[in-house]
C-alpha cells in the first residue's frame, strides 16, 4: 500500500491524499459503507459500483467466520470474487463485535471465547487466528485484534485493557509474518489505537501504535456512547501524535456531521452502519437536514426526495411514494433509502476532498455543520 498526501488545509487539520492498493485508489478522505455479510444491506454490487461508487468497502471478520464461514470463502478465491467485487475491501478484525456481545463472551490474555449470536456455538478469538481468518477472507486492508472499551469505562479497567490491546497487536505483527498471503494479491495491516476517553491512555496508545510502524493506522474505543465532544477530544489528541504521512482510520464513525468534524482533525478513513441502518428506519440525510420519511407530513409531497440529484433514486421517486413504501412496509422503500443515505455520505466526503483541495474547507465545513444540524 501507497500513501500519498495531495492537499492540506490552511485553517484546519483537514487534508486530501489518495490511498493506491492492488486493487486500485482510495481517494481520501473516504467513507467505507459497511458490507458487514459480504453484502452492502439492501444493493446490488451494480447501484454500489455505478451508482453509490465507493472506493472501498468494510467487511466484517466476526460475521463473516461464522457464516458463510472461512472454509467457503477461501473456496471462492476470497471475497473479492465471492461477492464479486474488484474495488478495495477493509475489514476489521472482530474486536468491537466481541465488545457488543459482553453477555456471550470472556476475556483473557490469551483470547477471547465467545458464543455464536446464530447457534450458541463457542468460539475462540486469538490475535494469532484472527490473523489467519483475514488471510483467507482477504481483504486489502486487514486490522489488529484488539478490545474496545465501553463507556463509560473505569480508568483502571481501560487502562488494563489498552496494555492487553498492545500486547495483542505484538503478537498480530508476529504471527502475521509468519502467516503467507492466500491470493495474488497484497494485504495491508493496520494497529488501532484504544484508551477510552482518557487522555494520557489515548497519548500512551497512540505513541506505542506509532512505533509499530505500520502503513496506516486506526482509532478504535469511540463512537461507543460518548458525548460528541470527548470523541472530538481524543481524535484530535492521537491525530497529533499519529505520523502524518500515513492513513488515519477512525473505526464506526459516525453522523455526517461527526465525519466533517473528525475530518477537520485529520482523519481520512471513516465506516459505519449509520446510513443503512437509518435508510431502513426511514431517516434520510441531506445537506439541509434529516428527513424522518415516515411522517405524515409527507403524504401528499410530490417533491424529489433530494433535488440535489446526488443519486438516480433521488428524481427518480417522490417523498411521497417513499413514504407510502414505508408505509405498507414495502422493501424497496429501505432500498431506496439507502441507495440515497450511501449517496449523500459518498458526496459529502467528496465535496470535503475538494474543498481541502480549493482550500476554503473550514468555511465548507462550518456552514455545511449549520445546514445539517436540522430536522426537516
Amino acid at each position: 500500500m501507497d500513501f500519498k498526501l495531495k492537499s492540506s488545509d490552511k485553517n484546519s487539520k483537514a487534508r486530501a491524499g489518495v490511498i493506491t492498493t492492488d486493487h486500485g485508489e482510495i481517494e481520501t478522505p473516504i467513507f467505507m459503507p459497511v458490507g458487514t455479510v459480504a453484502s452492502v444491506k439492501g444493493v446490488h454490487q451494480r447501484e454500489l459500483k455505478n451508482d453509490i461508487n465507493p472506493d472501498i468497502i468494510l467487511g466484517n471478520t466476526y460475521h463473516l467466520y461464522l457464516r458463510p464461514q472461512t472454509e467457503i470463502l477461501e473456496k471462492a478465491g476470497g471475497l473479492h470474487k465471492f461477492m464479486n467485487w474488484d474495488r478495495n475491501i477493509l475489514t476489521d478484525s472482530g474486536g468491537y463485535q466481541v465488545y457488543s456481545l459482553s453477555a456471550n463472551r470472556k476475556i483473557k490474555e490469551e483470547g477471547v471465547k465467545f458464543k455464536s449470536h446464530i447457534d450458541g456455538s463457542t468460539h475462540v478469538f486469538t490475535p494469532e487466528n484472527v490473523m489467519e481468518i483475514q488471510r483467507v477472507i482477504g481483504a486489502d486492508i486487514i486490522m489488529a485484534f484488539d478490545e474496545c472499551t465501553p463507556y463509560p469505562c473505569d480508568y483502571n479497567y481501560a487502562k488494563r485493557s489498552m496494555h492487553m490491546t498492545h500486547r495483542w497487536l505484538d503478537r498480530c505483527i508476529n504471527h502475521l509474518e509468519k502467516t503467507p498471503l492466500k491470493y495474488d494479491y497484497n494485504q495491508t495491516f493496520f494497529p488501532i489505537v484504544q484508551g477510552s476517553t482518557y487522555k494520557d491512555l489515548r497519548v500512551q496508545s497512540a505513541e506505542y501504535i506509532a512505533n509499530s510502524g505500520a502503513l496506516g493506522n486506526a482509532i478504535g474505543g469511540l463512537s461507543v456512547g460518548e458525548p460528541a465532544e470527548e470523541m472530538y477530544a481524543m481524535t484530535e489528541v492521537v491525530c497529533d501524535i499519529l505520523p502524518s504521512e500515513k492513513p488515519r482510520y477512525l473505526m464506526g464513525v459516525g453522523t455526517p456531521i461527526n465525519i466533517l468534524e473528525n475530518i477537520a482533525l485529520g482523519v481520512d478513513m471513516f465506516d459505519c452502519v449509520m446510513p443503512t441502518r437509518n435508510a431502513r428506519n426511514g431517516m434520510l440525510f441531506t445537506a439541509h437536514g434529516t428527513i424522518n420519511i415516515k411522517n405524515r407530513k409527507w403524504a401528499s409531497d410530490f417533491s424529489p426526495i433530494d433535488e440535489m440529484a446526488i443519486t438516480f433514486v433521488d428524481t427518480e421517486y417522490s417523498k411521497a411514494y417513499l413514504r407510502h413504501l414505508f408505509t405498507v412496509n414495502e422493501l424497496l422503500g429501505k432500498q431506496i433509502a439507502t441507495i440515497h443515505n450511501l449517496g449523500f455520505y459518498l458526496w459529502l466526503v467528496r465535496e470535503a476532498r475538494k474543498h481541502i483541495i480549493e482550500g476554503d474547507f473550514r468555511i465548507w465545513k462550518d456552514k455545511m455543520v449549520k445546514q445539517m444540524d436540522k430536522r426537516l
